[in-house]
Formats: C-alpha cells, sequence, structure tokens
C-alpha cells in the first residue's frame, strides 16, 4: 500500500504541486484513521499522542528533507541512500533494543537492504551528487526511520490513537511551511480525487505498519515495510509502461527473497 500510495502520488504531482498534494492527501488519510478509531478501538492516553506527534513530525521532516535532496542532488543517489537508511535505522534499533531475529531472518534483513538499495536505483547518469545533497538524503532517511521507530514506541493498547497524533503534527508542519514559502495548496484541474486516494492508501499502510509491529519485530517489520519501492516500479511498469533497469529487476528479486527468507522462521 505505501507503494501504491507512492505511485498515486507521483501522478497527482504531474498536475499539482508537491506541498498541495502532501498537505491535501494527509488530510484524506487523517479523514480515513478518524473514520476507522471506532472500529478499531485503543485507549487514548498521553503517552500514545506524543509518540505520534513524534513521529509525525520526523516523518514530515523526512519527506521535506528528501523533496530537498531531490532538488539538489542527483535521484540515482538520493533515493538509495534515503530508502537504505530508513531501512536500517529501525533494524540498528531492534538490535540495539535487544531483538534477536533467527538466523535465516537476518541474511533476510541483509537481503532486503540491497533490495531496498537496486530498486531505488535510477538509469544511470555521469552526474555527481554534492556532498550536501547526500547529508539531505541522509537526514530524510533518518527521518523516515524515525517515523517507524517513534510510532512503534507508543504503549500497547493505544490503537489508532498514534497515528491520530501524527497525522496533526504532519499536517500543521507541512501547513506552515506552505505559508511560510507562500506556496499555493489548490490542487491541479482533476486532481483531487487521486490525491485523496494517495492520502488513504497512505493511511491505510500506515495502520497495517502500526498492527504489524505490534505482533512482531520492529527490525523484522520496519525493514519489509521498506520494500514498498518494488510495487511502485511494478505499478510503473505495468500501468504507465515504463522501462525496468537490469539493476532494478534484480532488486525485486532480491525483495521476494528476502520476504520469504524473513517470513520463514
Amino acid at each position: 500500500m505505501y507503494g501504491t500510495a507512492d505511485f498515486c502520488g507521483g501522478l497527482a504531482t504531474r498536475r499539482s504541486r508537491v506541498l498541495s498534494v502532501v498537505v491535501l492527501s494527509q488530510i484524506a488519510g487523517f479523514a480515513l484513521v478518524l473514520a476507522m478509531l471506532p472500529v478499531l478501538p485503543g485507549a487514548p492516553s498521553e503517552a500514545a499522542v506524543t509518540w505520534g506527534l513524534g513521529a509525525g513530525l520526523a516523518g514530515a521532516a523526512g519527506l521535506v528533507l528528501f523533496y530537498r535532496a531531490l532538488a539538489t542532488g542527483v535521484m540515482s543517489v538520493v533515493a538509495p541512500t534515503t530508502a537504505v537508511t530508513s531501512a536500517a535505522l529501525p533494524v540498528l534499533f531492534g538490535l540495539i533494543s535487544g531483538e534477536r531475529p533467527a538466523a535465516v531472518q537476518l541474511v533476510g534483513i541483509a537481503l532486503a537492504l540491497l533490495s531496498v538499495l537496486l530498486v531505488s536505483r535510477s538509469p544511470a547518469t555521469e552526474q555527481r551528487s554534492s556532498l550536501t545533497s547526500i547529508a539531505t538524503a541522509l537526514a530524510a532517511g533518518a527521518g523516515f526511520g524515525g517515523f517507524f521507530i517513534l510510532l512503534g514506541q507508543a504503549p500497547e493498547g493505544s490503537g489508532l490513537w498514534p497515528l491520530v497524533g501524527a497525522r496533526i503534527a504532519s499536517i500543521s508542519l507541512v501547513v506552515l511551511l506552505a505559508l511560510v514559502t507562500r506556496r499555493t495548496l489548490k490542487p491541479g484541474e482533476g486532481a483531487l480525487g487521486i490525491i485523496a486516494l494517495a492520502g488513504v492508501l497512505d493511511m491505510a499502510a500506515n495502520v497495517l505498519y502500526l498492527l504489524a509491529e505490534q505482533e512482531g519485530l520492529l527490525s523484522l517489520v520496519a525493514v519489509l515495510v521498506s520494500l514498498y519501492p518494488a510495487s511502485t516500479l511494478v505499478l510503473a511498469r505495468y500501468v504507465l509502461g515504463e522501462r525496468l533497469q537490469g539493476i532494478q529487476v534484480a532488486g525485486v528479486a532480491f525483495a521476494l527473497g528476502a520476504v520469504a527468507l524473513i517470513a520463514v522462521a
């Protein structure tokens, strides 16, 4: 769902400004999580909302930094740097926190990190990214990884309340950024539907991640979630007719192998 949401969001940015897509899609996702609160009940608490607020700020900051890195660097360097950092950080946090995946799952984690690197590659270019853009990409990946880590720290039984806090924080931050930079939040003609779909899918993915993290190890769940670029690639191939590079096809194959290894134990 994360991959499909990104695909829809990418289509929407062809018709609307980036900040407009981000804000409106997150509002659509916020509406979904509010509607789901009675379906997946949990106990609202200060801790749950606070961890969610922190996660929302980290995720929104990661998104802003990611777009900044793309604007100043080379996509074929920025995208994999961000993706691998966002996948590796929760794995390291989980291991440091005492999680001990089985040996075969550790092999799966390594294969997953490699697959994220491969599927995130863009066609080769002779340009070089500056140290500043690489540092920004690393910071963006840390923001995305921080979102996964902080969301997972909410108390058990919190239900979807951490996501409520996360959306309040992220929407507020991006709206403030739009006001400061004087960017319009008006969607392009005919883009509102695809923007809303992107937001609903993204929030559905957040809900599934939260449920999975409550049942499994962060070091396993987060790295599986980070394989989402593979589904974006598949959609781009079969919906838009884009051709995949050989290295990206290999990344998709490695991703399937990683899922099998992580799920086997």
